[in-house]
């Protein structure tokens, strides 16, 4: 079972202060890391801020408890499922922000998990 940092703690905290609705997490653990999740963070970053998109929030997070399944990215978007995307790329990522939180449409081929109740929240 993986610990929580002080910077996970602090990340859930500013999202929990600001109120912020739509926010993407990207499993930084050791694992995560090892399977690409740097990269996958970067396109993230880079993607967001090509679109415009200042009203999403990018954090990282430890583990994810799902290891065979990374890069992990957990996105929720006001108004649809809060989603668990698994093994993905910097494409797979960009597609991310330009289909997901953009285009308001999940990617089916890579959802791991959804949760639903903040969708109708």
């Amino acid at each position: 079972m993986a610990t929580m940092t002080a910077q996970d703690f602090d990340a859930i905290k500013e999202i929990v202060q600001a109120g912020n609705k739509n926010w993407i997490k990207v499993g930084m653990s050791t694992c995560g890391i090892a399977a690409g999740a740097s990269k996958t963070y970067r396109a993230l970053e880079d993607e967001l801020a090509k679109q415009g998109q200042t009203t999403v929030s990018l954090h990282t997070c430890g583990c994810l408890g799902m290891c065979h399944a990374e890069p992990l990215v957990e996105v929720c978007i006001e108004g649809l499922p809060r989603v668990v995307y698994c093994k993905v790329t910097e494409d797979c990522a960009r597609e991310i922000v330009r289909g997901h939180v953009m285009g308001k449409k999940l990617l089916q081929d890579h959802i791991l998990a959804m949760h639903y109740e903040e969708a109708f929240s």
